[in-house]
């Protein structure tokens, strides 16, 4: 493993053919100012343990308190603007024919940004759909919501602990890690799963996986490269020496 390349060595790595998966984390939200579940919430939230609210059964039981904590958060996310590391990402995907981005983070702000090709292994924030008949739900107008067309409870369109990663999603971030030359893991520490297992398929793989992470990550003994760096940092001098080097060659 080779630790802190500059952004022309690592740049060095990619050519215009490189298929080229992104997994990226909370780390890259935080850069934004949206709280982690490890960080610790103030207010009127800091007596709850979120992962006491991120749960189908505390919903069943009440459901417009974790109803609340959604709004809360929805509020803070919608508050806040993308940011650098963001916007590299889709000056990245403008380079490569074959970019998938591979995303833990539910707050939209990559679409928010504009990057397109983005598989959301945890759902979204901004969307809603009913426990009983599956029918979305945009407009959220009283709390807990309820289905336009069968009157059952609504949920956000998130993945709550102890659920299933939506099985669509979860198989094509596994397909495109196969297909990849490049495996880049981004502001996450690669410990959740099954998200985890992308890294490290791509490294039994022979895959070149490469980490841009202040801390070190369970994956970085097996990575090629690892950046103790904040995306929103290190991420913009990347694309510009890759798109430097691609106009040389």
């Amino acid at each position: 493993m080779i630790i802190n390349p500059t952004p022309a060595e690592l740049a060095a790595r990619f050519t215009p053919d490189s298929k080229v998966v992104v997994l990226t984390g909370a780390g890259v939200s935080a850069e934004s100012g949206i709280a982690t579940f490890r960080d610790k919430t103030t207010g009127l939230w800091s007596k709850f343990n979120p992962k006491d609210l991120a749960d189908f059964t505390a919903f069943l039981r009440d459901p417009e308190l974790v109803w609340q904590w959604y709004q809360f958060r929805k509020d803070t996310i919608q508050s806040v603007l993308p940011n650098a590391g963001h916007f590299a990402l889709v000056e990245m995907q403008k380079l490569f024919g074959d970019f998938t981005l591979v995303t833990q983070n539910i707050d939209n702000l990559h679409q928010r940004a504009g990057s397109t090709r983005v598989l959301e292994l945890h759902g979204n924030i901004e969307r809603n759909y009913c426990i009983s008949c599956g029918t979305g739900k945009e407009e959220i107008t009283e709390l807990p919501p309820r289905c336009d067309r069968c009157g059952g409870l609504v949920r956000p369109d998130v993945v709550w602990f102890g659920e299933q990663l939506p099985v669509g999603v979860l198989e094509n971030a596994f397909r495109k890690t196969d297909e990849c030359t490049i495996f880049m893991v981004i502001g996450t520490s690669a410990e959740v799963y099954p998200a985890a297992r992308l890294p490290f398929d791509a490294a039994r793989q022979g895959k070149l996986v490469m980490v841009i992470n202040p801390e070190e990550t369970p994956v970085s003994v097996l990575s090629g490269y690892h950046v103790f760096a904040r995306s929103g940092e290190f991420l913009p001098l990347l694309v510009n020496e890759i798109r430097k080097q691609f106009e040389t060659r």
